[in-house]
């Protein structure tokens, strides 16, 4: 196996210039949390550890990524401005109070608090409009609700006034989402066919889905949910929306347990059990789809909920995966989002030892099957983030993994 931490120093050399990362993408996606310079500004800062070379480093990332959004549309905390305010919030949080981008800090976290606010507008003009369902972006970790308000409850644990208004929104809107189903029983947060933008056309059931994975499903709404009550934040019902959406998640595990990517409409107003789960086609043990994101929710819920059988739950789900060889997961790679990496991090954060020592291995030994993608969901710099936070941890407890609703 290679060494791990030497392949964190060679990703970390070889982001170091912000021109030549850029040099090696496409222009949409250099400002690209996923792909470009937030991602790698995100590795510099939190592998410092108090280094004014790598802290000077990810600032010339930030400031080269701020010129590339500037006038580019909203999308989420992974493209456009708020892949810039997630990294430049989360990525802070490592670095020394006096080395902190304070004004950018603030304005970030102000845009994706305006944003929230938007989101929750838009979301409540479509109820009052009898639309049905929802959409990814308005809800998910990657495009919606989810994501922003998990950074903008990052962005409060700062100590940053301007994430109030829309923490708030955020926490409001995905609590009235997931306490309201539809006459005909479909969840809060079913997507219709023709509205999964990112999805090849009659890829998907005719009658639409409610997800369930981390990235795109309910996983990612619950664990903020659980998380900001965990840190002391609540707004009316979110335990309910907690319980609800939890019971929804176990309801619908398979053996293993391991989950569908999805849920049909069509199913949706039937009884779990008259649904063949097992069945259903698509990832199931990647951080995105699968297992580890969904039983790192469960996990949160357990703690919020004082229920010990999520907590066992989440457990029994990473023994499946470390009893699998890891030539037999349903991963691509060694990143984050489909890969390895993505299960090493859950398994570090869950503190589920024998699985991460596995997939760190594999991990290592498949590391440059990611070049020369240098990203922080698909490429080097998150695989390196994993590598590094299992192979050198230190006091720095601040968790860069709330991107991926972990912590």
């Amino acid at each position: 196996m290679p060494d791990p931490l030497l392949l964190v120093e060679e990703t970390v050399a070889s982001v170091l210039d912000p021109d030549q990362v850029a040099s090696r993408l496409t222009p949409g996606a250099t400002a690209t949390l996923a792909d470009g310079l937030p991602g790698t500004a995100l590795l510099l800062a939190v592998l410092a550890d108090g280094d004014a070379a790598l802290i000077d480093a990810a600032d010339r990332h930030w400031n080269a990524a701020a010129r590339l959004v500037t006038g580019s549309r909203p999308d989420g905390i992974y493209a456009g401005p708020g892949a810039l305010a997630a990294s430049l919030i989360h990525g802070s949080a490592h670095l020394p109070a006096d080395r902190r981008q304070n004004e950018a800090l603030g304005r970030a976290t102000a845009w994706l608090s305006a944003r929230a606010q938007g989101l929750a507008e838009h979301q409540a003009s479509r109820l009052l409009a009898g639309r049905p369902g929802t959409l990814w972006g308005v809800y998910d970790t990657i495009k919606g609700l989810a994501g922003i308000g998990r950074t903008l409850l990052a962005a409060h644990q700062l100590g940053l006034p301007e994430a109030g208004p829309g923490l708030t929104a955020a926490l409001t809107t995905l609590t009235n989402l997931i306490n309201t189903a539809d006459d005909a029983g479909r969840s809060g947060w079913w997507v219709r066919a023709e509205d999964h933008a990112l999805t090849v056309p009659g890829t998907l059931p005719a009658s639409g889905t409610a997800g369930t994975g981390a990235a795109h499903g309910i996983a990612g709404p619950l664990g903020v949910l659980a998380l900001a009550h965990l840190a002391g934040k609540f707004v009316p019902e979110q335990d309910k929306a907690i319980a609800t959406a939890a019971h929804w998640l176990v309801s619908r595990a398979a053996p293993g347990p391991s989950w569908p990517p999805y849920i049909s409409g069509d199913n949706l107003a039937q009884t779990p059990d008259s649904v063949r789960l097992t069945a259903v086609p698509g990832r199931r043990d990647a951080w995105c789809y699968g297992a580890p994101g969904i039983a790192a929710a469960l996990h949160h819920t357990g703690r919020a909920l004082a229920d010990p059988t999520l907590t066992a739950l989440a457990r029994e789900a990473f023994d499946t995966l470390a009893h699998r060889p890891p030539a037999t997961w349903d991963t691509t790679g060694p990143g984050l989002c489909h890969g390895s990496a993505g299960i090493l991090q859950a398994a570090t954060r869950l503190n589920h030892r024998p699985l991460a020592d596995a997939a760190a291995r594999h991990t290592a030994d498949t590391f440059h099957e990611a070049c020369p993608a240098t990203g922080f969901l698909t490429g080097r710099a998150g695989a390196a983030l994993a590598l590094a936070t299992h192979h050198r941890p230190t006091s720095q407890q601040a968790p860069w993994d709330a991107l991926l609703m972990l912590a």
